[in-house]
């Protein structure tokens, strides 16, 4: 499932080809996605002009000169791609379920396998309150996320704090790979309940998560099955994974002997795989 630096990658490799375009033609080749489209969906895009493209959370969202807003999301396996003015334009496949063509011939295809990604329309005035999106917590990557943010919400948690940093009310956009990725650069063991979080290990995970959230932005997001750049290209921060998804291996930043501790270690939690080193995190 991306997560934040994948819908952000998304979001600034769309933005130039939409921001400040209108869309000539809106052709939807099915029903919906994972929820069905919004009534009237082509017709009420079809003219419009997108002033904006920009990210909350993992969803991503265009700003319509009606006041109107596109929410969406990538779910799975959703990807955008841009086909520039002048280029031969792909066929058609059979995973592609929206396309777009703007003013200067951009050509936009929205493509998802699975299709468990989700698009829809809402006014921009009730964006805040829409219910994917109403008890979302700060962006990680604002003024709006400090240490004081999690040591208000890890006071009164006692669940395991990789589990309280995936709750989309506590902080925004961070998903499996980047809380792992996260701790880890904190010495934080992610089975270690929340509240038991001192306010000097806010501090230094506060800038953990800032600082591996950038980084991946920079990467062009972790392509692991099926993220894509707008371009086709694939994100490289996989590539620079300490713990994710690395069971097994050495520990990249400790003398840990693998034949002794079994080197990275994965477990479940809420359902999903953390990945830790369990000499380095306390």
């Amino acid at each position: 499932m991306p997560e934040l630096p994948e819908v952000e990658t998304v979001c600034r490799g769309l933005a130039p080809a939409l921001e400040g375009q209108a869309l000539t033609t809106v052709e939807i080749r099915r029903a919906g996605l994972r929820q069905p489209f919004p009534e009237r969906f082509a017709d009420r895009l079809t003219g419009r002009r997108v002033l904006r493209v920009w990210r909350r959370g993992k969803y991503y969202v265009w700003s319509l000169d009606d006041g109107m807003c596109v929410l969406g999301h990538l779910g799975m396996s959703g990807s955008w791609t841009i086909t520039p003015a002048g280029s031969p334009v792909p066929e058609v496949g059979k995973h592609d379920h929206v396309r777009l063509t703007t003013e200067t011939g951009h050509v936009l295809t929205y493509r998802d396998p699975r299709r468990f990604g989700v698009m829809t329309l809402t006014s921009g005035n009730a964006l805040a309150d829409h219910p994917l999106l109403a008890a979302m917590g700060p962006e990680p990557l604002s003024a709006d996320f400090d240490s004081g943010v999690l040591d208000r919400a890890f006071a009164r948690r006692s669940t395991p704090v990789k589990v309280a940093l995936l709750d989309q009310s506590v902080v925004a956009g961070i998903g499996n790979i980047y809380a792992s990725e996260a701790l880890y650069r904190s010495a934080i063991d992610p089975r270690r309940p929340a509240a038991e979080m001192t306010a000097a290990e806010t501090r230094v995970l506060t800038a953990a998560v800032k600082a591996v959230l950038q980084e991946a932005i920079d990467s062009g997001g972790s392509s692991l099955r099926d993220h894509l750049q707008v371009t086709g290209e694939l994100g490289y921060f996989q590539h620079r994974f300490a713990v994710y998804d690395r069971a097994g291996s050495a520990c990249p930043d400790c003398t840990c002997d693998v034949t002794e501790t079994g080197g990275i270690q994965r477990l479940v939690q809420g359902g999903r795989s953390t990945f830790y080193c369990a000499r380095r995190q306390r």
